[in-house]
């Protein structure tokens, strides 16, 4: 097999990590939504910043920005400011700001008590592939939650490292409770080094 070519024959585009690999990802992301007729983009953002560049190249596609949730770095804050939040909401970006998908209570009793539990299991397996590819299928899963992305159908989910996204993929999310319906179905492209 080629390499840089997964299960399906395609080739998986490399891209460069965090903010350097952002615009080939989104570009990337972008053309396999027109090709598959995608409608849904969700992508993971506390800057906006990957957000106005992904308005810019596709301002026809429902997008669905997932942010830190509050208290993620200082407790009682939200990363995102409220006039980028606004100005997204303005643009007609859905923004969602709730509880990680795979950190929550389990991160909870983790810091308190020490140990490992299953959320954060399902997360380090998923970094196995990269810390985009995690993110993806979390924040697909989040969004579905929230009611801001359709059930069953195919979406494009963007992440990536800190800063920048450097991941996409074709997932199908499943509703929290049913975690592992979760179908991702192309990894598009995504860092070779993480």
């Amino acid at each position: 097999m080629p390499r840089n070519t997964y299960l399906g024959g395609e080739k998986m585009i490399v891209t460069e990590k965090g903010v350097a690999g952002t615009e080939k990802t989104l570009e990337v992301a972008v053309r396999k939504a027109q090709e598959l007729q995608i409608k849904h983009i969700v992508i993971s953002s506390h800057t906006g910043q990957s957000i106005r560049k992904l308005l810019e190249m596709a301002n026809d596609l429902q997008i669905t920005c997932v942010t830190h949730h509050s208290g993620f770095r200082e407790n009682g804050k939200n990363e995102m400011p409220d006039e980028v939040r606004r100005e997204l909401l303005e643009k007609g970006v859905n923004v969602l700001t709730t509880t990680h998908l795979m950190a929550g209570l389990d991160r909870a009793v983790r810091n308190k008590f020490g140990g490992v539990y299953p959320a954060e299991i399902v997360a380090t397996t998923l970094r196995m592939f990269g810390q985009g590819v995690k993110v993806c299928v979390e924040i697909a899963g989040m969004a579905l939650d929230a009611g801001m992305i359709p059930f069953g159908e195919e979406i494009i989910a963007i992440g990536g490292h800190g800063q920048g996204v450097d991941t996409a993929a074709v997932i199908v999310p499943a509703h929290s409770n049913h975690f592992f319906d979760t179908k991702v179905k192309e990894i598009l492209c995504r860092p070779r080094e993480f």
